[in-house]
């Protein structure tokens, strides 16, 4: 670029004589005086500006150097209305000279540049910059300070949880810097520290004044499942579930709301862990102190059933006062039974009162004492009388028999050996299942005790008398094998009835030993009638002189009345499968027999 100076001849006078009498000495006092007049302006700085004139759309700025600035008057709309010529601004350096020689200028980066500088200071030295809400953005909001948009996180707007950020919009908010990223230009703030500060101070303040058995007021902040935690003014304490109420809740939710104010008592605390118990129920009079004096053995009282363990239920019968009704105070039934078989939490019911401690708070209640005991009516002997019939609901199972109802609190019991005439049960489940209808005869009534035994085999008749007639020893009769014990096989034979052979008395007559479900020809070895026992061989089927000779010997040594029959009785396996329970069959057969 030429340089005006260099080229002009100082030595050539114009015509209008310019330049005439200087000399060499002259021309260099006068160049250094006159580089002295332009200021050196450093580049991408901020340095002060003094406006020298405005049109509609520039602000002309001198900054001290050889060519003024411009810069667009929309840069100013902050200042707009005290902006004159004359007022002094600070500019950002951009360019000394741009392609057309003009010095270039923005206010607008000198204020950011402004901006992160005091940002930066305010990080370093802690410092508390009032800023303004922008707008709202995920998980917090946007504050300006100083022009720039910094992120306030919502867990640093308050050491409470909030559940609306949209109030902040639009307000002034002091925060603190707290990080700044300069290479994405971010930074993020907190409104929460300064709350914590002051919160130091009052905590302490509270702590030191606490003692048990003091009341405060407090703010819910938080509710969980177990309980609240609650503002105290700087420190938080929990109000436990428990604590809550003298009735019984099973969620805080019920009776309490968040940031609801309430009033508190201390019941503990923790110095070392800074830990506050609280409660609410403590501040009103335990319910025992004001439950009606008229509430005596007998009286009736309705309540709400609040819990249902495995041995009863409790019943509320006022807030704060609950009674415990036993399993067995629900029914009549000798027989027990699931409490969750007769109510359920939530349930109205009404109870009498068996027993009241009201020095211990215990409450004894039943529900079975609303109706008359069905043992104590008059006519329960003639009814259940001895060799009555009656038809029952089977309600529980054991090893050595079952229950039966015959009605609401009138239970009897079937031995297991008197389920059956035939069938050698090792459970009742091998023949009944509870809620099954059975058929039973009483055998014996107790009142006293209030017992009853029953009988279901007692309902036909005991048909080891005819199969006496039939199973004679030596006859012999279509089994079928049905299982196999440790010592032979049961092997069940016509009517129903079970036989018994040895492991040795099934060999077949090749040699192989039979499955069980196979069908074979058996021979009574033994009638037992006392014992009901039938010994049976398959082997003496195809060994007859051995099994004649054991028979004869057996029925010299016995005496019995009993016919003989002049050859084996065959019975088919149609036969076999008769129920014992079809009292017209063994009759007719009794009948056949006694004529022959």
């Amino acid at each position: 670029m030429r340089n005006p100076q260099q080229d002009f001849d100082w030595d050539k006078a114009d015509s209008r004589g310019f330049g005439v009498g200087y000399s060499k000495e002259d021309r260099e006092k006068l160049m250094a005086a006159y580089e002295g007049t332009i200021t050196a302006v450093p580049e991408k700085e901020v340095v002060m500006g003094t406006v020298v004139g405005m049109t509609d759309k520039d602000v002309i700025l001198n900054i001290g150097y050889k060519s003024d600035g411009l810069v667009p008057r929309s840069e100013f709309r902050d200042i707009e209305d005290i902006l004159t010529v004359g007022t002094q601004v600070e500019v950002y350096v951009e360019e000394q000279e741009d392609a057309g020689g003009q010095l270039v200028v923005s206010r607008k980066k000198a204020r950011v540049a402004q901006a992160w500088k005091q940002i930066q200071e305010g990080l370093e030295s802690d410092i508390i910059i009032e800023g303004e809400v922008k707008r709202r953005t995920k998980g917090g909001l946007i504050v300006d300070i100083y022009g720039i948009e910094a992120f306030l996180p919502g867990s640093q707007i308050d050491v409470k949880p909030i559940r609306d950020f949209d109030v902040y919009v639009g307000k002034k908010m002091e925060v603190k810097v707290v990080k700044i990223n300069a290479v994405n230009e971010n930074v993020v703030v907190s409104h929460k520290v300064l709350i914590e500060k002051d919160l130091e101070e009052q905590k302490a303040q509270i702590l030191n004044n606490l003692e048990k058995g003091q009341v405060l007021e407090g703010v819910i902040k938080n509710m969980t499942t177990f309980g609240v935690f609650i503002d105290l003014g700087g420190v938080d304490g929990l109000l436990h579930i428990t604590d809550i109420s003298w009735g019984r809740i099973s969620d805080p939710k019920e009776v309490l709301e968040l940031d609801q104010k309430v009033q508190v008592v201390v019941l503990d605390f923790d110095e070392d862990k800074k830990r506050i118990s609280l409660g609410m129920k403590q501040l009103q009079a335990h319910p025992w102190e004001q439950l009606a004096e008229d509430i005596q053995v007998g009286s009736r009282l309705k309540g709400r059933v609040v819990n249902v363990p495995d041995y009863g239920a409790f019943v509320e019968v006022a807030p704060g006062v609950e009674g415990l009704v036993h399993v067995s105070e629900m029914s009549w039934s000798q027989h027990l039974r699931n409490p969750q078989d007769f109510m359920k939490a939530g349930d109205e019911v009404e109870t009498v009162v068996l027993a009241i401690d009201r020095q211990e708070r215990k409450l004894s209640l039943g529900i079975k004492q609303l109706t008359e005991d069905p043992w104590t009516r008059g006519d329960i002997g003639g009814k259940y009388a001895l060799g009555s019939r009656h038809t029952g609901t089977v309600r529980n199972l054991t090893t050595y028999g079952l229950f039966v109802e015959l009605e609401e609190g009138i239970d009897g019991l079937v031995h297991i050996s008197d389920l059956s005439w035939t069938r050698k049960l090792k459970h009742p489940s091998e023949m009944v299942k509870v809620d099954d209808k059975l058929e039973v005869v009483v055998l014996e009534l107790d009142l006293e005790n209030r017992r009853i035994s029953l009988g279901h085999k007692q309902v036909e008749e005991n048909p080891w008398d005819t199969f006496e007639t039939v199973f004679t020893g030596g006859s012999i009769h279509k089994g079928t094998i049905t299982s196999k014990v440790e010592k032979g096989f049961t092997v069940e034979l016509p009517y129903g009835i079970e036989g018994f052979a040895t492991t040795k008395q099934v060999v077949k007559e090749d040699g192989s030993s039979p499955n069980v479900g196979d069908a074979l020809d058996f021979r009574v070895m033994e009638f037992n009638k006392e014992d009901r026992r039938i010994a049976v061989s398959h082997t003496a089927t195809y060994k007859e002189e051995a099994v004649e000779k054991k028979a004869t010997k057996k029925a010299a040594a016995k005496k019995d009345g009993t016919p003989e029959h002049t050859g084996p009785v065959n019975i088919s396996n149609e036969a076999a499968r008769t129920s014992l329970s079809d009292n017209e069959a063994l009759s007719a057969l009794r009948e056949k027999l006694s004529g022959n």
